[in-house]
C-alpha cells in the first residue's frame, strides 16, 4: 500500500467550498482513514470594500467552485469523498477518467498565492477615471472634482478640483471621496 499523498482539485458547487472542506474532514474522521489525508485548503483572499465611505472587510474565494486537498487517493476514498453532498467530481482525465493529481510546480504556486493574499488586503475600488465625485473629508471637503488617476499600491485617488479657475489636482484616500 503506497502512502505517497499527492494534491488534487475538486470541483464543487460554487459557494459550498467551505461546507464541502467540512464534510469530507467529518466523513474521514468518522471511518478513521485521517493518516490518508494531509491539508485541505479553501484558498481565500481578504477584499476591503468602501461603502459609503466606510471599509468593510470581506473574504472573497480565490478559486470559487475548487477545494484543493493533499491525500492518499485510494479507491475507497474515491468513492467516499465522491459521494458527499455538494461534490461535483475530481479535476479528471477525460470525462470518466482517473484523477489527475497536481504538479508539484502548480501545487508550490498555488501555496504562494495563498501565502500572499493571506498577507495582502486588497481594496475593492468602486471608483473610476471621469468619475465626478464629492470630497467628503480634509480641507477640501464640500469640493466637486473629477478622478483623473487610481493608484491601487498607494491606495490613493487623484482628483483634479476647480480652484480660483484653475485646475488643481489632489491625491485623496478612498474614504475621502464619494460619488455624487
Amino acid at each position: 500500500m503506497n502512502k505517497e499523498k499527492k494534491w488534487y482539485v475538486i470541483r464543487t458547487i460554487s459557494g459550498k467550498e467551505n461546507q464541502v472542506k467540512f464534510s469530507i474532514e467529518r466523513e474521514i474522521k468518522y471511518m478513521k482513514l485521517t493518516n490518508y489525508l494531509g491539508q485541505m485548503l479553501v484558498p481565500i483572499e481578504n477584499i476591503i470594500q468602501i461603502r459609503n465611505g466606510k471599509k468593510i472587510k470581506k473574504e472573497k474565494i480565490h478559486y470559487p467552485g475548487y477545494l484543493i486537498i493533499e491525500i492518499n487517493l485510494e479507491v475507497e476514498l474515491y468513492y467516499l469523498i465522491k459521494k458527499i453532498p455538494g461534490v461535483i467530481n475530481f479535476l479528471c482525465e477525460g470525462k470518466n477518467g482517473n484523477p489527475i493529481p497536481l504538479r508539484k510546480e502548480e501545487v508550490n504556486k498555488i501555496l504562494g498565492k495563498i501565502d500572499k493574499y493571506e498577507n495582502i488586503e486588497s481594496i475593492n475600488i468602486p471608483f473610476y477615471i471621469d468619475e465626478t465625485v464629492k470630497i467628503i473629508d480634509g480641507p477640501f471637503n464640500g469640493f466637486n472634482g473629477t478622478i483623473e488617476k487610481i493608484n491601487k499600491e498607494k491606495k490613493k485617488i487623484e482628483v483634479a478640483v476647480l480652484i480660483f479657475g484653475r485646475k488643481t489636482p489632489l491625491e485623496l484616500n478612498f474614504t475621502q471621496i464619494e460619488r455624487i
